[in-house]
């Protein structure tokens, strides 16, 4: 049976940095003004206390949580309360060792957690950080879907769609005005070569360092073609995902058996 349509909708939100419990507060409120046919809410990197750098690893741990803490918890508790699935990224504390963490919850419970590849040495972040080794891959209503972070999406080869395993790429990030034009057409590039939906959800405001974030969030088909509608009541885009189109383009066009 042909999966249906996937709705999703994607908050480009205004971090405050380091204020966790605001951030939350902010998740709570949003997912109240969600509309009602929403299956996929994706959220921004580090979305409950935003991409903190230039910490002492020991500073910064205050701040990480285990998957069990705050942060997931009302994740969880938000995902079952609205029949819809969650993705985004936290700190996390993992055997004494900090992860920048990918984080797919189904509204069932059920949890899918992946650990950024590619950390951001301009910023340091390797040095507060260890590194994950698998990009995550989930199974949601009968759609393949792969997960990234932030500075990941400039890989190819890390983003690549294998034999059509995923139909959909999310990319959550922290990602600088200054750079915006990069992040956005590595989406869009991202989205044509592996013949798939991608959907990336930046953040908004100005971190602790005045550096200015826009907020560039985006669903590009797998022509490259921008599918997101912005709610200007809420600042939610939404974006309705054609299974059955993503098929027929794919058997029309399939570039994806000459692949590397």
């Amino acid at each position: 049976m042909t999966p249906t349509d996937l709705k999703i909708a994607m908050f480009p939100q205004e971090i405050k940095w380091g204020d966790k419990a605001a951030n939350i507060d902010t998740l709570i409120d949003i997912s109240s003004h969600l509309h009602s046919e929403t299956d996929l809410l994706i959220l921004p990197e580090t979305f409950s206390t935003g991409f903190i750098t230039g910490r002492d690893k020991e500073q910064l741990r205050v701040l990480a949580e285990r998957n069990t803490g705050k942060t997931i918890d009302t994740v969880k508790a938000i995902a079952k309360a609205r029949g819809i699935a969650i993705a985004g990224s936290f700190i996390a504390d993992s055997g004494g060792l900090l992860y920048n963490r990918a984080f797919f919850i189904e509204p069932n419970g059920e949890e899918t957690f992946a650990d950024k590849h590619h950390l951001f040495s301009m910023a340091g972040e390797h040095k507060i950080f260890s590194r994950g080794n698998e990009r995550m891959n989930v199974r949601f209503r009968g759609w393949n879907i792969a997960m990234i972070v932030c500075y990941d999406i400039r890989f190819p080869i890390w983003c690549r769609n294998r034999m059509n395993e995923y139909d959909l790429l999310i990319g959550v990030a922290n990602w600088p005005k200054v750079r915006a034009n990069a992040w956005n057409l590595l989406l869009q590039a991202r989205a044509i070569e592996n013949e798939a939906y991608v959907a990336g959800v930046n953040c908004s405001g100005t971190d602790d360092h005045d550096i200015a974030y826009d907020g560039d969030t985006h669903a590009f088909d797998f022509k490259g073609k921008d599918l997101a509608i912005r709610d200007e009541a809420t600042g939610i885009l939404y974006a309705r995902l054609d299974y059955g189109k993503l098929q027929a383009f794919r058997e029309k066009f399939p570039a994806w058996r000459d692949a590397d």
